[in-house]
């Protein structure tokens, strides 16, 4: 997989810091967007990202970890949870093509942009962005996959947590990417000792992938 350059890790730390609210639902910076390309899976992703939302301008350390060393998933449903512009749930609908993909987010810029770059990328017949509360109560996920937003807290982590997990499908499974500086390890305990079953697929740049498996 490709991307925009890397910069020093202290530096992405710094620029990935939340100064512009992209966990907040209407972020009040100026909304100007930001175009830039990667390859995932062996499909390059042309995407919009923008101010206010996680990420701008480039695929982030994390979520790039997450994609580089994972597969494609088979065909299913999934969740992309914290979907921000949609990068990790409209890289499984692209490489997928019987996938059937939600993309949630509590920042209604990021499920904006998440749908445009859908439109852009002729999957939005398989991939559509909404707020939690948009997903029918009853729908089921066969994978959820995330680079969850860790630094809303701890307990905003969990509860966010154990409130989608439920939601997987009988067997199914969740793939996170989460920093080990970040308490990486810690999650992936704690998330066992809530009856989750979680495993390390991968270490990789100071990021720990996950797998959480339902019991």
């Amino acid at each position: 997989m490709t991307e925009q350059p890397q910069q020093p890790e202290q530096a992405q730390q710094a620029q990935e810091q939340p100064q512009e609210h992209y966990f907040s639902a209407d972020p009040d910076v100026p909304f100007t967007r930001e175009r830039f390309t990667c390859e995932v899976w062996g499909h390059e992703l042309e995407l919009v990202s923008g101010a206010g939302v996680f990420s701008r301008g480039h695929l982030d350390h994390a979520t790039a970890v997450l994609l580089r060393e994972t597969e494609p998933p088979a065909q299913g449903q999934f969740l992309d949870l914290g979907c921000g512009y949609g990068a990790i749930g409209l890289a499984i609908a692209k490489a997928v093509p019987l996938a059937r993909v939600i993309g949630v987010d509590v920042n209604e810029r990021a499920i904006a942009l998440a749908n445009e770059n859908a439109e852009a990328l002729g999957v939005a017949g398989t991939f559509v962005a909404c707020r939690p509360d948009q997903v029918p109560s009853g729908y089921a996920f066969d994978e959820i996959w995330s680079n969850p937003p860790i630094r809303i807290g701890k307990a905003a982590l969990h509860e966010l947590l154990l409130t989608w997990l439920p939601r997987l499908a009988p067997g199914g499974r969740m793939v996170s990417v989460v920093g080990k500086n970040l308490g990486a390890d810690s999650l992936q305990r704690w998330l066992g000792e809530q009856g989750w079953p979680t495993t390390r697929l991968a270490s990789a740049k100071g990021f720990r992938v996950l797998e959480t498996r339902r019991a």
